[in-house]
């Protein structure tokens, strides 16, 4: 899992000397949101797109441009014409791969009455879809940071393990620490990972409330399952098979027990 070596800045940041943004300020990397693109340019787009999920969810956000050029077959030129630094482009795919995994999130809430359904529908969608892989690292520390606070809100009749403000270990090495440039891109708000949290948090509180919850099981535990249980293989259905066999053992290990 590769969710901790990367760093980037905003994805506004302003194009290198030579490329501009567009009229409302956007970098030139992201005019692609506002600017009808050539065919062929619409094609390169959508190759180093692809190419990007690919690596970065095999080798981390660590994984330099070049690799990315030569997945999607491209020149590196090609790249940084559409995405003017490399950490553009890492925010692209993180503010994607969040967006995706909240209306996952959204769609197990909406079509799923029981709460265990819902919570485990979400768990192997995201899983299948492979969007463990590109968790954003400060969707993991804000989890880490923010559970007291959302804990510390919910009705008094919360169990004190919910309320008691204790990290979750496995995740303290993510938190941000001064100087970090993760934690300074995040800035003071990320509405997305926000949006995230929000929404597996209810997934959380629900399966809890029925008492098919481990009481002790955390927003942030859901999302380390979803990291951990995206395995990177080289065969295809391996993946899916070593994905599927970890995440049935991982759910059974949220599951609360009769005492």
């Amino acid at each position: 899992m590769h969710i901790q070596d990367t760093h980037w800045t905003s994805a506004s940041a302003v194009a290198p000397s030579g490329a501009s943004g567009g009229a409302n300020g956007r970098a030139a990397g992201d005019s692609s949101r506002s600017t009808p693109l050539r065919v062929d340019a619409q094609r390169n787009l959508e190759h180093v797109l692809r190419a990007a999920r690919e690596v970065f969810g095999e080798l981390g956000y660590g994984a330099p441009m070049e690799d990315v050029a030569r997945r999607a077959r491209v020149g590196v030129g090609t790249v940084y014409r559409r995405f003017p630094s490399k950490d553009v482009l890492v925010r692209r795919i993180a503010e994607e791969e969040t967006s995706r995994l909240t209306d996952q999130a959204r769609t197990a809430l909406g079509q799923e009455d029981e709460p265990w359904s819902a919570l485990s529908r979400f768990l192997r969608t995201s899983v299948a879809s492979g969007a463990g892989r590109l968790l954003p690292p400060q969707v993991l520390r804000v989890s880490v940071a923010d559970e007291p606070a959302r804990d510390a809100v919910r009705d008094e009749a919360r169990v004190p393990e919910q309320r008691s403000g204790v990290p979750d270990l496995r995740l303290v090495e993510q938190r941000a620490t001064p100087g970090d440039p993760v934690a300074d891109a995040l800035g003071p708000d990320d509405s997305g990972a926000a949006a995230l949290l929000e929404v597996v948090g209810r997934l959380v509180d629900r399966a809890r409330e029925a008492g098919e919850l481990r009481t002790d099981v955390t927003v942030s535990d859901v999302l380390l399952v979803i990291a951990t249980a995206a395995p990177s293989l080289p065969d295809a259905a391996q993946q899916a098979a070593a994905s599927a066999r970890l995440l049935d053992i991982l759910l059974e290990g949220l599951r609360s027990r009769p005492a």
